[in-house]
């Protein structure tokens, strides 16, 4: 079987075309990225252990696991992250809170930053490597979850500190951004069942999908530096009520952001500056 010949296979399957080649180069032990080079290569014969490989992997993505957790890795940020089941499958959509924290601190020097709910450490790391003047801080509940983010810090050369917890509790001090893309999706609904193969708990967040971010949004005013801004990621209809809620706590400049397929699903506001 040549390489075209099994990428055929695997599109006659159901599988995604950009699936399947990033499948294919993984089995290989090629960069995922390198899509050209399977062109250039399409005839070449594929080794019967690499195909027996290959078809494994597209069962599995057939079944509904995330590529990243299948290649081991997901770019995000102009990041290389690894990622496995112990955290989500980082979404390009997220980037869009990186682009608003970055945006936000953008005056100030050496600014304090938290991001609650880390998981792979993505945000927190993008961040970082953005700013690298920044003291940021990552917390998470999932101990499984900090050792990937752990590990993603360390192999990047990032040094975000790391906070076991559960969102604010135990933590100290004033931060100019509060970032967080928290579990949110309501308890029964149904599209959970395409995400099985992802951490529950950071995904699920009570009958109306809001538990975890009114905790947030009850706490996080009185660890804000004057001025300072909480950014949160929501359900694609859950806007207005997260909204409501950074107003009731007394945030100003209340206002939203649109992910890349024009939904809105940030929303934030800032903490009044009391000088």
């Amino acid at each position: 079987m040549t390489l075209q010949q099994a990428l055929s296979a695997a599109l006659a399957q159901g599988l995604a075309r950009i699936d399947a080649q990033m499948l294919l180069l993984h089995a290989l032990g090629r960069p995922t990225g390198d899509r050209a080079w399977l062109i250039t290569h399409d005839t070449d014969a594929l080794p019967s252990a690499v195909q027996t490989h290959f078809e494994a992997l597209c069962l599995r993505r057939l079944d509904g696991e995330p590529v990243a957790y299948l290649v081991g890795t997901k770019a995000f940020y102009g990041l290389e992250l690894q990622v496995d089941a112990r955290v989500l499958d980082p979404r390009p959509d997220t980037e869009t809170l990186v682009d608003w924290a970055l945006e936000v601190v953008a005056a100030h020097p050496a600014p304090r930053l938290l991001d609650l709910g880390t998981g792979s450490g993505a945000i927190a790391l993008a961040l970082q490597q953005q700013r690298p003047d920044a003291q940021v801080l990552a917390v998470d509940a999932s101990q499984e979850a900090l050792a990937v983010a752990q590990a993603n810090a360390t192999r990047l050369g990032l040094p975000v500190q790391l906070h076991h917890g559960q969102w604010l509790q135990g933590l100290d001090g004033l931060f100019d951004a509060i970032v967080s893309n928290p579990p949110y999706i309501p308890s029964a609904d149904p599209h959970l069942a395409a995400l099985r193969h992802e951490p529950l708990q950071a995904l699920a967040s009570g009958a109306d999908g809001l538990e975890d971010l009114r905790a947030i949004i009850a706490h996080a005013p009185a660890h804000l530096a004057p001025g300072g801004w909480l950014l949160l990621e929501h359900g694609w209809d859950q806007a207005p009520a997260v909204c409501a809620l950074l107003r009731a706590q007394g945030l100003a400049h209340v206002q939203c952001r649109k992910d890349l397929a024009g939904s809105v699903r940030c929303s934030g506001g800032q903490r009044p500056d009391l000088g």
